[in-house]
């Protein structure tokens, strides 16, 4: 493939035009297909007219909507043209949302019908211009002509004229006006606001070159073409599905199928029938609840199964069937099962492997765009998520000396360039020759396989000084069939964890429904109580829970579904 001349998302998208002209780019289930011309024809439409609203080189433009074609075109239309994206979640809430526009200091917003009425209420003096982002309409008028209409269909005129051939030949830039722009792969491209377990939400600086670099190494670990087909359920303001769920497809002239509606299990399954991915990223939880609402019962069935179920070679055959039915599933085509943004659990993890499922681990941050380390799913090491990926340095920090166990620091092209307007928060995390200071802990084996043991901030120190990671202990936790999450934490020097229960397998097995208060409330303690004495069987002696107390409403989490610690460990008074 022709090499990538500059580590910029205005070069990336004219190298993919010119080579993937008639390639199809971007789809819904069913819906319009965007070749990689159209594409690129739709970007600079969109380009000119931010042009023409006094849209700048540095200027922010923030994009708030559900994942559709029109997300991507938006993206590229603000990057290219050297203005500043700012991806907002639209798990936030509204007014976490007018914050980052208002902090952002954002000069105009893309937004789906469903956020629109929510940011025209808002007054900001900064905003200039409010588009619709489902059909590119503007709803916010300026003293400027409304002209995005007006190029859209100028615009659409001329793909009919536009051939892979004219592409090369002209060098897009004469056929496609091109928006004259001077960009450097040091620019800014985007601002990325986290939501972390923390509660700390910040802006990360994303360079073009982070971006691209992220892109080009972690292409290096599974490589796409133009045959491939990625399914995107996640979404795409967080930077796992951005970088390796939209660039790299782009990149590679592979075509992304976006749901038109969330993706419940139905909706869900029809789109594997009809796409046949042969790529998906996903979440731990995703695969975890396919195993545990699909696979898991079908072993527990009846006495028998579940008797031989206990014999590993039994074990790993009934996993062998159950891999050939989730393959078909999923459109018996998936070759790379992407999965990452949380711990995978260990029992989940040892179903895949032995079930022969094409997955894959990577472990990344927003401030390292995001993959820093990961491996092909022929490379799989249990309980690892891979070297580091291609140009990135990683070094366990202080480590321990017996366990070679430290806080893991990230050094390369994909690093950010900072928090936005947070010097302090910036100088703390970064070093001066360049490391990044992730906050997590792990080791490297001697392969230079990275193994992640938790956040730093989360570890317990026991009373006798051992390192206590609730992170692991929430593993085996969920293991149990009747809890769906848990958390673990530190209470007057006391081990204890909270744990949600499932209330439908509950009420399979004991009947709760028709049982008083009273009785359910006995059930349940009696059911906490055998899962802690369970759960003590299974750990070291220091990691072993005092109490578990029910969470009866799901846990608050983070859009790649880790919990927010903060909101249940700041004001804990445990009778």
């Amino acid at each position: 493939m022709e090499k990538l001349k500059q580590l910029n998302l205005k070069a990336l998208l004219e190298r993919s035009a010119r080579l993937f002209a008639s390639n199809p780019a971007l789809t819904t289930i069913d819906g319009e297909i965007i070749s990689y011309a159209l594409l690129y024809n739709r970007v600079q439409a969109i380009s000119r007219f931010l042009k023409n609203q006094g849209i700048a080189s540095g200027d922010k433009v923030a994009l708030i909507s559900e994942n559709m074609p029109n997300w991507v075109i938006a993206y590229f239309s603000v990057t290219a043209m050297g203005a500043v994206i700012v991806p907002i979640l639209p798990d936030f809430h509204v007014n976490e949302m007018l914050h980052i526009i208002r902090h952002s200091k954002s000069k105009a917003v893309f937004a789906s019908v469903r956020f629109v009425d929510a940011i025209l209420e808002n007054e900001n003096n900064l905003l200039q211009t409010v588009i619709r982002l489902d059909d590119f309409k503007r709803v916010v008028r300026s003293p400027k002509k409304d002209l995005l209409q007006d190029i859209l269909k100028k615009g659409e005129k001329e793909i009919t004229r536009i051939t892979q051939a004219a592409l090369q030949a002209a060098g897009l830039s004469e056929k496609q006006k091109t928006v004259p722009v001077e960009l450097t792969d040091e620019n800014t491209a985007a601002i990325i606001y986290t939501s972390g377990t923390t509660g700390l939400s910040k802006g990360v600086m994303l360079s073009h070159k982070n971006i691209v670099f992220d892109a080009l190494a972690s292409g290096c670990v599974v490589e796409l073409s133009g045959k491939d087909r990625l399914l995107s359920i996640l979404p795409l303001a967080h930077t796992y599905e951005c970088t390796l769920g939209m660039i790299i497809p782009i990149m590679s002239g592979s075509c992304v199928y976006y749901l038109s509606k969330p993706p419940t299990p139905t909706i869900l399954a029809k789109a594997l029938t009809k796409v046949k991915p042969t790529i998906m990223l996903s979440v731990p939880l995703v695969i975890e609840k396919i195993f545990k609402m699909r696979i898991q019962p079908e072993f527990q069935k009846n006495k028998l199964i579940s008797s031989l179920y206990k014999w590993p070679f039994v074990r790993k055959r009934l996993h062998k069937i159950a891999g050939k039915k989730m393959m078909k599933l999923f459109g018996n085509e998936l070759y790379f099962f992407g999965i990452g943004g949380a711990a995978l659990a260990p029992e989940v993890e040892q179903f895949l492997i032995e079930a022969g499922f094409p997955y894959a681990i990577g472990y990344g941050l927003t401030e390292t765009a995001p993959l820093v380390a990961g491996f092909a799913p022929q490379n799989h090491r249990f309980r690892s998520t891979g070297p580091a990926i291609e140009g990135v340095e990683i070094k366990i920090h202080q480590p321990d000396a017996h366990t070679g166990e430290g806080e893991i620091w990230v050094r390369g092209a994909n690093v950010m360039q900072g928090y936005y307007k947070d010097p302090d928060r910036t100088q703390e995390a970064l070093t001066e020759d360049g490391w990044f200071k992730t906050g997590d802990l792990g080791y490297l084996d001697k392969d230079g396989y990275l193994f992640i043991k938790g956040r730093s901030k989360n570890m317990i120190v026991g009373s006798s000084g051992e390192n206590i990671y609730p992170e692991q202990i929430e593993a085996r936790l969920n293991e149990f069939d009747c809890v769906v999450e848990s958390l673990v934490f530190s209470d007057r020097d006391q081990l204890k964890a909270r744990v949600h229960l499932d209330y439908e397998k509950l009420d399979e097995r004991f009947g709760i429904n028709g049982m008083t208060e009273k009785e359910v409330q006995l059930k349940k303690q009696d059911l906490l109580e055998d899962i802690r004495e369970r759960l003590n069987e299974k750990v070291s002696s220091f990691s072993r829970i005092q109490k578990i107390i029910e969470q009866p409403e799901p846990f608050v989490k983070t859009p790649t579904q880790k919990i927010k610690r903060y909101l249940y460990l700041n004001n804990e008074t445990i009778n």
